[in-house]
């Protein structure tokens, strides 16, 4: 590295976000830039470690440890510290087609096992990708990049998300022509609809990179689900190969007394109206709306979180997480070792802006809810929860247990239920008759992603259910060289 004792002399640093209450306001991105002799800095802090576990991507305990997509992190690091910003964007890209939303979203497994992260804190590695990124674009760096060769095979790639869009960037460089379908009225899946604006704006960021896309010969064909208003066997007829990259999108339900009740909704429901009502400046009753109510997000993930900040930004009256985990240690346990990813209790901006407004963290442990109560005109106003603790069963496996006496009732006219997905929507695997997994996920095994139907391939969360966006680009980037080998005889996309 260029400055071999740069962990020495420099502490980690992080850009300022804007002050929890002024970001209330709007539905603008919180981060602020860095200064370029800071950012040279925080890169002059990676390590000459000899084992860069940073960009592994293996999984510890069931977790990411490191970067899923491999990214050449110690390369632009210490590119960046020379101040030779071109050079880094070109390492970033070669191995990450969409680091502007990885930069925003990721919760960077890379930091996790950051070999600097055993003693010290670890290197800002995902700060710096942000940077080098937002460089580029306001550089004019990142520019439309066409194949100068068509092989004028056609690959549809089914949905418009992370996995989605990567499979279909990486095809089209190939040179195939590549069509991708949408339901909703924009492409970018789970980036357009699923993550709120203040976390990944969608005009300047995510429509910039798919007009980009557009610009490289993709179409994207929106408002058209295909098995619905498009036959599965028209797109096999029309095609010489297809990815399906549909996302795990079926809610996991809170099957309890009063589950029916106005009021109870999916937090996907919840954040997608949301979305669309402000790309479509439509902020008039359009969307489920917080303003004013007592919200309680039952669950803990990113989505609660997500659900948090809508929330406090629509203007409600009080915020209850609820979480039925216990509250993470300030630092690793003995069982969680590096390079793990780390789990230990951290302040997310959502529960960071409740804090702000209401004096406390939102989120409510050891806690699950018993039932939904109604008013008189079937609203939900409240709901009865009870503490739990954790407990190992006649077959060794940790299981909750109520703890007599401890139920509670709580105000709520607002109740989103935000504990994860079960897998992919099923019509359209079972139009194809294609094969599934236990989890009811499409059957295709990693690293080839060939499904039980001649030319359909299978990548990202309707693969290996939930998961992270950086492991959607993943497996998107491996369906498009599988599925490119299998048009062309052999790939050269990596």
């Amino acid at each position: 590295m260029g400055k071999p004792t740069g962990f020495i002399e420099y502490l980690r640093e992080l850009p300022v976000d804007r002050s929890p209450i002024e970001r209330l306001r709007d539905w603008k991105e919180f981060h602020h830039h860095m200064e370029e002799k800071k950012l040279r800095q925080q890169g002059a802090r990676c390590m000459d470690c000899g084992v860069p576990f940073c960009h592994t991507g293996a999984l510890l305990s069931g977790m990411a440890s490191g970067c899923p997509i491999h990214n050449l992190i110690p390369e632009w690091n210490d590119l960046i510290f020379r101040g030779l910003w071109r050079e880094a964007l070109e390492r970033l890209h070669k191995t990450n087609n969409f680091p502007d939303f990885t930069g925003r979203v990721c919760p960077a497994p890379c930091e996790g096992s950051c070999v600097l992260g055993i003693h010290s804190p670890p290197v800002t590695i995902k700060n710096i990708e942000y940077a080098i990124i937002e460089k580029g674009w306001e550089e004019g760096w990142v520019a439309p990049a066409p194949p100068k060769v068509r092989t004028n095979k056609k690959v549809a790639v089914v949905g418009s998300g992370p996995a989605g869009l990567c499979a279909a960037a990486q095809l089209n460089k190939a040179g195939h022509w590549v069509t991708v379908f949408e339901r909703e009225d924009r492409p970018g899946g789970l980036l357009m609809y699923g993550i709120p604006n203040m976390k990944l704006d969608k005009k300047e960021v995510v429509l910039r990179r798919l007009k980009l896309l557009e610009q490289e010969g993709i179409s994207f064909v929106c408002k058209t689900e295909v098995g619905v208003n498009y036959s599965a066997k028209d797109m096999m007829e029309s095609f010489d190969a297809v990815i399906l990259c549909t996302g795990a999108t079926k809610p996991r339900d809170l099957p309890i007394e009063g589950r029916n009740l106005k009021g109870v909704h999916f937090a996907m429901d919840f954040l997608s109206a949301n979305t669309k009502a402000l790309l479509d400046g439509k902020q008039n009753g359009s969307f489920i709306s917080a303003a004013g109510k007592d919200v309680v997000v039952i669950g803990g993930g990113d989505t609660g979180t997500d659900c948090v900040g809508t929330a406090m930004r629509h203007g409600c009256r009080s915020l209850l997480q609820i979480e039925i985990l216990p509250k993470p240690p300030l630092e690793r346990a003995g069982d969680n070792p590096w390079p793990e990813w780390p789990k230990v209790y951290r302040l997310d901006y959502g529960q960071e802006e409740a804090a702000a407004t209401f004096g406390a963290d939102p989120r409510l442990y050891l806690t699950t809810v018993k039932k939904f109560i109604s008013d008189d005109h079937g609203q939900v106003k409240e709901l009865l929860t009870v503490q739990v603790k954790w407990e190992k069963n006649e077959k060794g496996a940790w299981v909750p247990k109520e703890v007599p006496g401890s139920e509670q009732a709580r105000p709520a006219q607002l109740v989103l239920l935000a504990m994860g997905f079960l897998g992919p929507e099923q019509p359209l695997l079972e139009q194809l008759g294609l094969e599934r997994d236990p989890r009811t996920n499409i059957k295709a095994e990693f690293e080839k992603y060939t499904t039980s139907l001649d030319r359909v391939f299978a990548a990202g969360d309707c693969r290996r259910g939930q998961s992270l966006v950086v492991w959607a680009f993943n497996e998107g980037r491996g369906a498009a060289r599988e599925c490119d080998r299998y048009l062309m005889g052999t790939t050269d996309l990596p």
